[in-house]
């Protein structure tokens, strides 16, 4: 009795030899594998294994086919589709298909002899070595020799380099992440001798997998392949099977699933875990044995109309502005271990861009006034980045988004671009995008706006104020010294970038900027007023004060003229030239002695310091002005400036004198209204510095003494300032118009 009852426990345990997926009875027997498998080398480049989700230039079926003609037309909309067929059954296959409304201009029929339809199982692992296309075979788990010799069918066909890696295993339980993660569940220790440190090595070596997640089966079915129960959707997301908790497999499920969402992904934090609900038993729900080609993912439908529609909802959730499609499974019909995914294999876009930002920002993030966002770019087509599309895409506390041009860092293939114009407390989403030459196009994450990347920046309010007395100066003549405090009352020290007056009649003493301000200290600016004021009325100008806790203002009142004033300034005392090639611009002065009637004589015109300017006065001097009469003088520039300078000139007389600021070509293109694109950054900088903007042109940087230490063309400039002195330097900016505009740039 207890003899029969082992026998008969024995056959409840065998599995089912229909489903063919695992193996015929008579296969059941056949104890060889991999017959015409050769060993070869790992690759000697560096491999990469893409991912389903990267982009796909075909896909892998084979005929007789596993999936409903239906679907093979939905496939040939999407991409190409490489048919293995044997050369007997080309003509039917063809036929099939035509009549299905195939796309035929998108089929490609590869003649080969195959044993089965499971294409997912036996197909080639591409992968990329450096830059070029390559193949990976193994030794395919099931007796079939003819499927097994596929791998090798593609490498001809492609004529690209395969290498045979000496391992027992089977594409169903396989999935990567295209960065160097893999997951597969424990069957593949059990068909290779338990030798656990052997298959690490080989999935490294030969695939670049590293770290490899092998997990248990919760499915605990004959076919123990990780597409039964889980799915890679993006490099951080993960789709896991879930049961009802009546069902004696859900602990196995929830085990799994915890282990990815307390495992980091490739970018540095847990999965995001996605669950698809399925009831369990012998109802068909094959959710996970999905088909994820391009921007389209083919999910097959079970028999329950409720679980497929929440199956539907979920890869929606996960995966905005994808395509999901429902995909009945026709005549041949979907199983809970075999469904759509085992019967295709993409085949990725041999000239694809990759797009490879390794250190994703997320968390909290250390405060810094602007932070850099690395990435590799990769135009496996061999075609040029364009390289002002080459961009970081964020927006700051759900604002719109801005871009931040990439330039190169100096190692392989990598750019970076800065993130700038963030607050303490600021939450930040972003993400990258590049373009090559041949039209190929990628963003990471490949969701862009509608699921980006996203930190937060910590909090940065230093305890206490920036405190300036007196907000207000006053000058009364000419000469004239005023002081200001700026108070460190934070609790951290505060750098005083610049300070910056509106005119160039003010005048700096003694202070040195940049000049950092330590917590509780005081720094006294001083400041003279260099053209004489007149009487009655003060006019406003701003002392701007720039800071790290950003800019304050200080006004300079000084005394207008007015009437009984001596001789003196009509109109603006600051003269500005915007085109180098435009008229001469007249000045104006008024003898206002109107009630001691004393004549004034003009002596002489002086430049102050340089060269650049030349003038004609009214008449010849000297000359007399009486009493409300006017002086008129044309000043001309007649030397070439660079960037823009600051420089006066004197009117003398025998009774007082007048003095004129000029700027030269300084608002050629105003300041204020410098192209929205063109940014320097980060500023202050320790080592390198950016200029970006659609209009630039050319970039010159001049230190204070006048020397051009560094000059370079192009619309995004990145310069390394590391072996610069410590200090001030002044940076041209000139576009393409011819504009120039000059920004300070402090180098710590």
């Amino acid at each position: 009795m207890l003899l029969m009852a082992a026998t008969v426990q024995a056959q409840e345990k065998k599995p089912d030899w229909m489903r063919w997926h695992y193996l015929s009875e008579e296969e059941m027997y056949d104890t060889s594998r991999g017959l015409n498998f050769v060993e070869t080398d790992p690759p000697a480049g560096e491999p990469r294994f893409v991912a389903e989700f990267e982009p796909m230039q075909g896909v892998m079926i084979r005929y007789p086919l596993g999936i409903p003609t239906s679907l093979v037309a939905q496939l040939s909309n999407n991409c190409m589709v490489y048919c293995i067929v044997s050369s007997g059954y080309q003509n039917q296959a063809q036929s099939s298909f035509q009549g299905a409304g195939v796309n035929m201009d998108n089929v490609t029929f590869v003649n080969a002899p195959t044993d089965s339809y499971w294409v997912r199982d036996y197909g080639p692992w591409y992968i990329f070595e450096d830059r070029n296309p390559a193949i990976v075979d193994n030794i395919y788990n099931r007796p079939r020799p003819n499927d097994d010799n596929i791998s090798g069918v593609f490498a001809n066909y492609w004529n690209i380099p395969m290498y045979g890696m000496n391992l027992q295993h089977t594409g169903g339980n396989m999935m990567e992440d295209g960065r160097g993660h893999g997951v597969s569940d424990d069957l593949v220790f059990q068909e290779n001798n338990y030798n656990e440190e052997n298959v690490r090595n080989k999935m490294r070596d030969y695939l670049g997998i590293d770290p490899y997640h092998v997990t248990i089966d919760p499915q605990g079915d004959y076919i123990a392949h990780v597409d039964c129960w889980g799915k890679y959707l993006a490099p951080d997301k993960i789709l896991i099977a879930q049961l009802p908790q009546s069902n004696p497999r859900y602990q196995y499920y929830e085990q799994v699933a915890e282990y990815f969402e307390t495992t980091n992904c490739c970018w540095g934090y847990p999965y995001h875990v996605y669950r698809v609900q399925e009831p369990g038993g012998y109802t068909l729900a094959p959710y996970t044995n999905s088909l994820i080609l391009n921007k389209t993912v083919y999910v097959p439908m079970g028999t329950n109309n409720t679980y497929n529609q929440d199956a539907i909802a979920v890869y929606q959730e996960a995966m905005p502005g994808y395509e999901i499609v429902g995909v009945n499974g026709g005549s041949a019909g979907w199983e809970n271990t075999d469904a759509l995914h085992c019967r295709t294999r993409g085949v990725m876009d041999f000239d694809m861009l990759f797009v490879d930002h390794r250190d994703v920002l997320h968390g909290e993030q250390e405060w810094q006034e602007s932070i850099p966002v690395v990435s590799k770019f990769i135009a496996y087509s061999g075609a040029n980045l364009k390289q002002d599309s080459l961009l970081v895409y964020y927006s700051i506390d759900g604002g719109a988004y801005q871009t931040a041009h990439m330039t190169a860092t100096g190692n392989p293939d990598e750019y970076v671009g800065y993130i700038t114009g963030y607050q303490g407390g600021s939450e930040i989403d972003y993400y990258v995008f590049g373009a090559d030459e041949s039209g190929h196009r990628y963003t990471q994450p490949v969701f862009a706006d509608l699921d980006p990347h996203h930190f937060t920046m910590e909090a940065h309010q230093p305890a206490g104020e920036l405190v300036i007395t007196p907000d207000t100066l006053w000058f009364e003549q000419m000469g004239q010294q005023r002081q200001f405090n700026i108070i460190n009352e934070t609790n951290e020290a505060v750098t005083i970038i610049d300070v910056v007056p509106e005119v160039p009649s003010f005048n700096l003493w003694e202070n040195t900027f940049p000049y950092t301000l330590q917590a509780g200290e005081t720094l006294t600016v001083t400041i003279d007023y260099q053209t004489a004021p007149g009487k009655d009325t003060y006019i406003p100008y701003e002392i701007l004060i720039r800071t790290t806790l950003g800019d304050r203002i200080v006004m300079g009142m000084v005394l207008n003229t007015s009437l009984d004033s001596g001789f003196v300034i009509v109109g603006a005392p600051v003269v500005e030239f915007n085109d180098l090639g435009s008229s001469p611009q007249q000045v104006n002065m008024q003898n206002r002695f109107f009630g001691s009637q004393i004549p004034v004589t003009v002596l002489s015109v002086t430049e102050n310091e340089t060269d650049y300017l030349s003038f004609e006065p009214q008449g010849t001097l000297p000359y007399t002005v009486e009493p409300a009469d006017y002086f008129y003088l044309d000043v001309y520039v007649n030397a070439m400036v660079k960037g823009y300078v600051v420089t006066s000139f004197t009117v003398h007389t025998d009774q007082n004198d007048c003095i004129y600021g000029v700027n030269i070509n300084e608002n050629l293109l105003s300041i204020n209204e410098l192209s929205a694109e063109a940014k320097l950054y980060p500023n202050p900088t320790t080592s390198q510095f950016t200029v970006e903007g659609a209009n630039v042109a050319k970039v010159e940087v001049y230190n204070l003494v006048g020397q051009k230490i560094h000059e370079a063309d192009g619309k995004t400039i990145s310069i390394d300032a590391a072996e610069w002195h410590k200090g001030i330097y002044l940076v041209n900016i000139i576009e393409q118009s011819g504009a120039v505009v000059t920004k300070k740039l402090v180098v710590r």
